[in-house]
């Protein structure tokens, strides 16, 4: 006898997994790694430490925490090879494709899906969170006919990344903010592209297909390419004064506001008001933006309008207007998510592969049944 299951669509609210790396209270905002306040990590942690206690469960100690510093500084380089057959992308190209291809080209160096294999699984982590932000700035520049600038052993993990970016030494405050952000963006329970990487894991896998699926995921407008489409819609409303006709617009047609909306939080996103923090200090130091008195307008229309509802602001408004603040591409705001979420995604991939069960997952199949084949001359 068949099975009768009911059908949810996007597999929304039913459980996929049991996991102890991060934990969302959408109703009171409550963002969790490891059990810690995602405020606190922000105000006290660095990405690197924060990845390390996504990925092994711990804060490291002082010692373990500066010998994985320095295995990310020694594999920062990617090999020629890869360079080349990056220069060889389009360079009308996406950068997240671009991202997705170079990451599945590291499995053809690097994989031996020897899972069982700590010291296998160690140096695929560091290689992927070291290697990622080099191939994301390597395109940047290689896409214009540059050469990609080498990383610096002598700086710190974000500030060489955005040193790759434009072969200058980010400001202090700056390289911090991006650090954050880095942080803020690491993890998020059971999203796309975690769902992806998890699937991707069950399959046992090397860990750099993995990563390579999580990207193509991640790339979708309805998952981390909305802080882009933020930054094109406040390009578009323009003024302060378009803001509540472009809203009532919106809401009058039933058009998607970016930047507003999760399936999770019902509440402002925690993540938004602390990204919202760092641009406001970014502006102190480095000059005000106007698009941020068009968002802080936005934001206060959206929440007289929708808030009701449990429309409010997301990750992704206010992470695009500091990302600009500094000078980043907006096409590259996504990729930046990524380098991020590597961490989140290599956490779940341990997880998974701890206790691993494939996945597969049942149908609800509505076709017809037993219909005859029909030869050419009778086909409609």
């Amino acid at each position: 006898m068949t099975a009768v299951c009911e059908y949810i669509p996007g597999l929304e609210n039913i459980p996929v997994a049991e996991s102890a790396i991060s934990y969302v209270d959408g109703q009171k905002g409550v963002l969790e790694y490891r059990g810690i306040p995602i405020e606190e990590l922000a105000q006290k942690s660095t990405f690197l430490e924060t990845t390390y206690l996504l990925i092994w469960g711990v804060l490291p100690t002082k010692e373990e925490l500066a010998a994985f510093e320095n295995e990310i500084r020694f594999h920062r380089r990617i090999k020629y090879r890869i360079r080349d057959m990056m220069k060889c992308f389009p360079e009308t190209g996406h950068p997240m494709d671009a991202l997705q291809t170079s990451a599945a080209a590291l499995g053809l160096f690097y994989s031996r899906r020897a899972l069982n294999d700590s010291h296998y699984i160690r140096e695929a982590v560091v290689r992927l969170i070291a290697k990622i932000p080099t191939m994301v700035a390597a395109f940047k520049s290689m896409r214009k006919g540059n050469d990609p600038i080498q990383p610096r052993d002598d700086l710190d993990y974000s500030t060489n990344f955005l040193y790759m970016l434009t072969e200058r030494i980010p400001e202090p405050v700056a390289a911090r903010v991006f650090d954050v952000c880095l942080i803020l963006h690491a993890e998020h329970t059971m999203n796309a592209s975690t769902f992806s990487a998890m699937v991707t894991s069950s399959t046992l896998t090397d860990p750099y297909g993995v990563i390579a699926s999580a990207v193509g995921t991640l790339a979708g407008p309805l998952h981390g390419g909305a802080n882009e489409e933020v930054i094109d819609m406040l390009e578009a409303i323009g003024s302060v004064e378009n803001v509540r006709p472009y809203i009532e617009d919106c809401i009058a047609n039933k058009k998607k506001i970016m930047g507003f909306g999760h399936r999770v939080y019902k509440v402002k996103d925690p993540r938004a008001t602390i990204l919202q923090g760092l641009a406001e200090r970014l502006f102190e130091q480095m000059g005000h933006d106007r698009f941020y008195d068009i968002a802080l307008e936005l934001e206060k229309v959206v929440e007289e309008k929708l808030g009701h509802k449990g429309i409010y602001a997301n990750v992704d408004f206010y992470s695009g207007l500091v990302y600009r603040k500094l000078g980043i591409p907006t096409d590259l705001y996504t990729p930046i998510f990524a380098i991020a979420r590597v961490a989140g995604w290599l956490a779940h991939w341990r997880e998974q592969i701890s206790e691993n069960r494939i996945f597969r997952p049942t149908q609800v199949y509505v076709g017809e049944h037993s219909r005859p084949y029909l030869p050419f001359h009778d086909r409609g």
